[in-house]
């Protein structure tokens, strides 16, 4: 593909490359419900359903830790020396 005299050459990213990026650098905060606790912290107690709740998990998707604020999140990561990014 060509946009005036710049060419652009569409590449592909391996996954394993994709889930790599920020490794040790980003972290990212995602809401969650109560009800997905189970799947992503097998460990956690059982929690009480209609919760929202904040998971925070490093850059390749590892679930950090279990919040009931976005703050806390984002504090967790900062003290951990990562970048906290929001998905939605």
């Amino acid at each position: 593909m060509t946009e005036g005299n710049v060419a652009y050459e569409p590449t592909s990213v391996s996954l394993e490359a994709l889930a790599s990026l920020g490794e040790g650098h980003i972290a990212y905060v995602k809401q969650i419900r109560s009800e997905d606790v189970p799947g992503l912290f097998p460990q956690a107690p059982k929690i009480a359903p209609g919760l929202k709740l904040f998971a925070l998990h490093a850059a390749d998707g590892t679930p950090i830790m279990l919040t009931d604020s976005r703050e806390a999140a984002i504090a967790n990561a900062w003290s951990n020396e990562l970048q906290a990014v929001s998905v939605h």
